[in-house]
């Protein structure tokens, strides 16, 4: 006999297991969709109870007039508790019927799911009720939390197999109450037309599965958008902060979001006036958030805590329309191209997350897209102010995991967004860093993980490139990101590892322990490959470096980098003469071929050497070691300018000559430094003493730091008259457009002048 039962087991298991176990999956959906349903109604009751609303006029509860509008007696508050649900006489009114081999009622269903010991349960197949045929076309949109809350707390046992045997069916997916929201469209005309009895045949009901989604489509009337129904909308939200209108205007807005798009779906209202489609998006971006406000209220605390009720009624309520309306908003900022638009609906998602903290998979969708923006060349310096705020409030409120989030993409963005240098995005991208390296602050934990990751991925990158033997393995540190990545960590380290800020907080930076491990990867970078070709890259990682030392009190030995360009040999021979313009060493990482061996390229390596060599000595132009600290590189620079004036020489006079300052500047601050160091009275162990000699005394009153000042003032002037010059042409090049010669290239130059505006 037990032969017999195991042979059946067996046949049972290779003929019929994988049908019964689909089954069985199907039977799991509908039961949850009927215990969310139950739980629905007795949540309702109890409020209903609570509140004690039209017990007055209808009498006692559970006892309504037969033919008496379903809506009629539903306040707002009632009718949103509902979850924008058809009431439950009119859904079976409605309902269709499923079509099956075997019918049962939901009860018998219920009862054959749990005994499944049985084997009727594996070959009958579970058949919806007809209260839950209008329910089948969302069978795909996932299982919502409150579904798989419910299913854990009635039935454990059920919940245990299936996340043992099919963890997907318990896959939490938050869209899955936008559902309800889809529905708002049905309901709406439902309450607003007066119901029909259903004259259908038996026939007629047996074809509606067939013809499904055209019935729905008929059903469903497009209403315009009007201005007076706007104005009505406004009136209603902004003096009594009607939830019903608010209602209307998110389900306006979703479609306004995606006007003019085919996408096969359909909206309740449908927009074609551009006025109409302005004052909607005003009063909804604007009004929304108030609405929402009022009866939902964000609590702050003095440290910065936000607390928002979301275990109130009103709040699961309104979580399917917030979302929406969210996902609207998220879309919308994909396709505005207008930026007073864009900087608008930007301005108006601070408000909402507070409200949208316990949906993470919303809120790293709208981190995506804000980030997007800020790291966009084309969007405008007020566009990406108002999308950093946006990144910056949300690190500010949210959690650890939440801020992480925000870190790793605000810096994937960043990357992204340097891929492109020229002169009119530099700006654009030095705003990023500043911007972004504030965020490193706001959590030292998390900005010290976060930064050891990356920096470490900068590190593998590192490595990998000096071990690999291919051609161009050089390449992925040679550009753009790699360089824009160390000078950002530059920025971060010298934010936030500074003195002050560190005397503020009244302990020491956690991020300081990244200045090693950054300066080292720095320094390896430079020295990738030494050749001349390479100089302008060398010349940007030694003002990261710079930056780091001056903010961190960080002694970094640069000195030697920048004597190792003037050892090359395109400093110490004579360079052939040039018409090309002096290169921009602030947009180029790489000199070009036409430059190497020129007398042009030869002025500006030199001028660069000279401005680097006085920014690193007068760091150190009040320290007592400031002597010993320059006598190296004085001797250095003595031999080389001896072999460069000698006939087989470079012969270049202006190099040489800046040079010689420079060397006299750096000779006169050391005996300045030593006649103060006589008066001391104590010994070079005292550390104490040491760090207190002329500690507050004025840099630029040395004589090396008033070089360096008025060196700076050059420059300055210098940038200047380039950026007029670089105006006129872009004037000329508007005139060439007006008389319509090169086009294309003038669209460049005017987004390019604008956008030079807008940063002055």
């Amino acid at each position: 006999m037990a032969k017999t039962s195991k042979k059946a087991t067996r046949k049972f298991e290779k003929n019929h297991l994988k049908d019964s176990l689909e089954r069985r999956k199907v039977g799991a959906k509908i039961k949850q969709k009927v215990q969310i349903k139950e739980k629905r109604a007795l949540r309702n009751a109890k409020d209903a109870e609570f509140l004690g609303k039209g017990k007055a006029e209808d009498g006692e509860e559970g006892a309504p007039e037969p033919k008496a509008d379903p809506f009629g007696q539903m306040s707002v508050d009632d009718f949103f508790a509902g979850g924008f649900e058809v009431p439950e006489k009119l859904a079976k009114k409605n309902a269709k019927k499923a079509l099956g081999k075997r019918k049962r009622s939901e009860p018998e269903a219920e009862k054959e799911d749990e005994g499944d010991s049985s084997d009727a349960s594996y070959e009958e197949a579970p058949v919806a009720s007809d209260d839950e045929g209008s329910e089948d076309e969302d069978e795909d949109m996932g299982m919502s939390k409150e579904a798989m809350e419910a299913l854990a707390e009635k039935d454990p046992e059920f919940y245990k197999y299936l996340k043992e045997n099919d963890p997907e069916t318990l896959d939490f997916d938050e869209d899955a109450d936008l559902a309800e929201v889809d529905g708002l469209s049905g309901s709406e005309e439902e309450e607003e037309r007066p119901k029909k009895k259903s004259k259908k045949s038996k026939k007629a009901k047996a074809e509606e599965m067939e013809v499904d989604e055209e019935s729905e489509e008929e059903m469903l009337d497009e209403t315009e958008v009007t201005k007076e129904m706007v104005a009505k909308w406004k009136k209603a939200m902004s003096e009594q902060h009607s939830l019903r209108a608010m209602r209307q205007v998110v389900l306006a807005f979703r479609a306004a979001a995606h006007v003019n798009e085919d996408e096969g779906k359909d909206y309740k209202y449908t927009i074609t006036n551009p006025e109409v489609y302005h004052q909607l998006l005003v009063v909804t971006l604007q009004l929304v958030p108030e609405v929402l406000q009022h009866h939902l209220p964000v609590k702050e605390s003095a440290a910065g805590k936000i607390r928002v009720s979301t275990d109130s009624k009103k709040f699961k309520t309104l979580t399917p329309l917030l979302k929406s309306h969210t996902t609207s908003v998220q879309h919308l900022l994909t396709t505005l191209s207008d930026e007073a638009t864009l900087k608008l609906t930007l301005s108006t998602i601070n408000p909402l997350l507070p409200y949208l903290l316990p949906f993470k998979k919303v809120l790293k969708g709208i981190v995506k897209t804000v980030v997007d923006i800020w790291s966009d060349a084309s969007s405008s310096e007020a566009t990406r102010i108002t999308a950093f705020l946006v990144v910056r409030r949300l690190a500010v409120i949210g959690d650890a995991g939440l801020r992480e989030a925000v870190l790793k993409t605000v810096y994937q963005g960043l990357v992204k967004g340097a891929r492109n240098t020229t002169i009119h995005t530099i700006q654009g991208i030095n705003l990023m860093k500043n911007s972004a390296a504030e965020l490193w602050g706001l959590d030292p934990t998390i900005g010290y993980t976060t930064g050891f990751t990356f920096i470490r991925q900068l590190a593998i990158h590192l490595r990998s490139s000096i071990t690999n033997n291919a051609k161009e393995s050089y390449k992925t540190i040679y550009n753009w990101q790699y360089i824009h990545s160390l000078d950002f960590w530059s920025c971060v380290l010298a934010e936030h590892c500074s003195p002050l800020k560190e005397a503020a907080r009244g302990k020491e930076s956690q991020l300081r322990a990244l200045i090693y491990p950054a300066v080292q990867v720095t320094l390896g970078a430079m020295r990738l490959i030494p050749t001349a070709t390479y100089f302008p890259l060398r010349f940007h990682l030694v003002r990261s470096l710079l930056r780091l030392s001056r903010a961190t009190g960080t002694y970094i030995p640069l000195a030697p980098l920048l004597l190792e360009v003037l050892s090359a040999a395109e400093m110490k021979k004579h360079a052939k003469p040039s018409t090309q313009r002096p290169l921009d060493f602030s947009v180029a990482y790489k000199a070009p071929k036409v430059y190497l061996r020129t007398r042009v390229y030869q002025d500006g390596v030199g001028e660069q050497v000279v401005e680097l060599l006085g920014e690193f000595f007068v760091l150190w132009s009040t320290s007592v070691a400031a002597p010993e600290l320059g006598l190296p590189v004085i001797v250095m620079l003595k031999r080389w300018l001896k072999e460069a004036g000698a006939k087989t020489g470079n012969r270049n006079g202006k190099v040489n000559a800046a040079l010689g300052i420079l060397v006299q500047k750096i000779e006169a601050n050391g005996r300045w430094v030593e006649e103060r160091r006589v008066k001391v009275e104590f010994a070079p162990g005292n550390r104490a003493g040491v760090e207190g000699f002329l500690k507050g005394f004025e840099w630029e009153k040395t004589p090396l730091g008033a070089y360096v000042v008025g060196q700076r003032k050059q420059r300055e002037e210098k940038a200047r008259v380039l950026e007029a010059g670089r105006r006129e042409e872009d004037k000329k090049g508007k005139g060439k457009r007006g008389r319509g010669e090169d086009v294309q290239m003038d669209d460049v130059v005017e987004s390019s002048d604008e956008g030079e505006e807008d940063d002055e």
